[in-house]
C-alpha cells in the first residue's frame, strides 16, 4: 500500500520530480528516461512504470528553455527505447513459448496475457499500435506477440510505427500544450486525466464482462483454442 502511495505521489508530481532531476543530473536525465521507457515496454514484470504521463511531462520540460532537454533528442532516444523494449519483450515471448499459458507463474499475471490475446483476436497486427496507448496492455502485447501470434517481420513493422506514433504524440502534446498557463497551473489534474483516459478501455472491458457475462464468455480466452 505504501509503495502504491509513493507511485501515485510520483505520477501526480512528475513534472517537479523531472525538474529536480534535470537540475541535479543534467544530460543524465536522457539515460534515466530511456531506461524507464525501455523497462516499461520491455519487461513484463514492470507494467506499473509511468509511460504516458512521463512522456507528457518530459515534452513540457523540453519546451522550457531553462531546462537542458532537447525535444529532438528526447524523441530519438525514447523512440529507440520503446522499439528495443518491445523487441526484447517479443523475443522473450518466443523463447518461453505457448506453454506459458498452461502454467501459472508467480512473476506473471496470466489474466493480463489472456486479455492481450483477446485484443490480438480482435485487432490483429494493429494491436501493437493500439496497445501503446493502454497501460499494462502495452507491456504484455509484445510478449504475447512473441508467444506465437505474429511473424517477426510483421511485428517489427508495427513495432516501429507504433513507437514513433506513441512517443511523438505524447511528447508533442507535452511540448505544445504543457507550457500553457492553464496546464502548468493544473498539471496534477492533467496527469489525472491522462491516467484516467488511458485506463478507460480496460475499465470498460471489466464492466462489460461483469454486467454482460454471457456475451463476454463468447470471447476467446486462451491460446489453446487456436492450435
Amino acid at each position: 500500500m505504501e509503495t502504491l502511495q509513493h507511485l501515485l505521489q510520483y505520477l501526480l508530481h512528475i513534472d517537479q520530480y523531472l525538474i529536480n532531476f534535470v537540475s541535479t543530473y543534467g544530460v543524465w536525465t536522457y539515460a534515466a528516461l530511456f531506461l524507464i521507457i525501455f523497462c516499461e515496454t520491455g519487461l513484463v514484470i514492470t507494467p506499473f512504470l509511468p509511460g504516458d504521463s512521463l512522456l507528457f511531462a518530459a515534452g513540457s520540460l523540453a519546451a522550457n528553455d531553462s531546462h537542458a532537454l532537447s525535444i529532438q533528442w528526447l524523441f530519438l532516444l525514447l523512440t529507440l527505447a520503446s522499439i528495443l523494449g518491445n523487441k526484447i519483450n517479443y523475443f522473450v515471448g518466443r523463447a518461453i513459448g505457448p506453454r506459458i499459458f498452461s502454467t501459472q507463474r508467480a512473476w506473471l499475471n496470466k489474466k493480463y496475457l489472456e486479455e492481450a490475446h483477446q485484443f490480438y483476436e480482435k485487432h490483429g497486427g494493429m494491436t501493437i499500435i493500439f496497445a501503446r496507448y493502454l497501460p499494462i496492455l502495452r507491456t504484455f502485447a509484445p510478449f504475447v506477440a512473441g508467444v506465437g501470434y505474429m511473424h517477426v517481420r510483421q511485428f517489427s513493422f508495427f513495432n516501429i510505427i507504433s513507437a514513433v506514433l506513441w512517443i511523438g504524440t505524447l511528447l508533442g502534446a507535452g511540448y505544445f500544450f504543457g507550457t500553457l498557463p492553464f496546464i502548468k497551473q493544473n498539471f496534477s489534474i492533467v496527469v489525472y486525466s491522462i491516467i484516467g483516459i488511458s485506463l478507460l478501455p480496460p475499465v470498460l472491458a471489466f464492466l462489460y464482462r461483469k454486467f454482460f457475462p454471457s456475451a463476454a464468455s463468447k470471447l476467446p480466452t486462451t491460446r489453446e483454442d487456436h492450435p
